[in-house]
């Protein structure tokens, strides 16, 4: 059984995982069981990982729109950063370091104002945002807590991955949905940010393979 966490809303926010669940209309769970927490309450997470004792852990959870972390900067480092340190903690205080095995999802973004052509593991970061910043603490807790405690913990540095289900504020659903919108008429322009921006892409079945 996969056991996830939500956070609370007045408004249902699982439109991108309804599929998983036994009946989407009634939001009746099968095999997927939602709990609701927040990655800025650590009492919540140790309830929910004593609760369940999960076998694998994959912190997906984040504020992860790099324009955004600008303006909610103190928010992303809390969430991104010790967030993480949160759920790590939590592992620690459940006393289950030595049957967890633990994914933080990290960021290309930490390469930010990139250091080589292509990047590789061993390429120096140098995050340039508040998100970049964040993720680099959560980076360097990872690898803190392995070491440390000899937790099975790893991160997977991902580059932009993308699907059907990519939220519409980021720039490929927000460049696609417009120019549909465009050519139905329902609108006349759009905005972009920095257009001198260059990133890698990818599929998201193809990253989780």
């Amino acid at each position: 059984q996969v056991h996830g966490i939500v956070r609370r809303s007045s408004s249902f926010n699982t439109g991108r995982i309804e599929h998983l669940y036994k009946n989407p209309q009634a939001h009746i769970e099968g095999n997927m069981k939602l709990h609701y927490g927040d990655l800025t309450d650590s009492t919540c997470l140790v309830k929910i990982i004593n609760q369940v004792k999960p076998t694998e852990i994959y912190n997906l959870g984040a504020q992860s729109h790099v324009k955004i972390s600008f303006d909610l900067a103190e928010y992303t480092a809390d969430v991104d950063g010790v967030g993480t340190l949160r759920l790590l903690d939590a592992i620690k205080t459940c006393g289950l370091i030595n049957s967890v095995k633990f994914y933080q999802a990290s960021t290309s973004e930490l390469f930010g104002k990139v250091q080589e052509i292509p990047q590789k593991e061993t390429t120096p970061f140098y995050p340039r945002s508040p998100y970049g910043a964040a993720k680099l603490y959560a980076y360097w807790i990872v690898v803190n807590f392995r070491e440390a405690y000899n937790l099975f913990a790893v991160n997977g540095i991902l580059f932009n991955h993308e699907s059907p289900r990519r939220g519409a504020n980021f720039v490929t659903r927000k460049i696609s949905r417009s120019v549909a919108k465009i050519h139905l008429g329902q609108l006349d322009c759009f905005s972009l940010g920095n257009l001198d921006a260059k990133r890698d892409w990818g599929h998201a079945k193809d990253y989780v393979e």
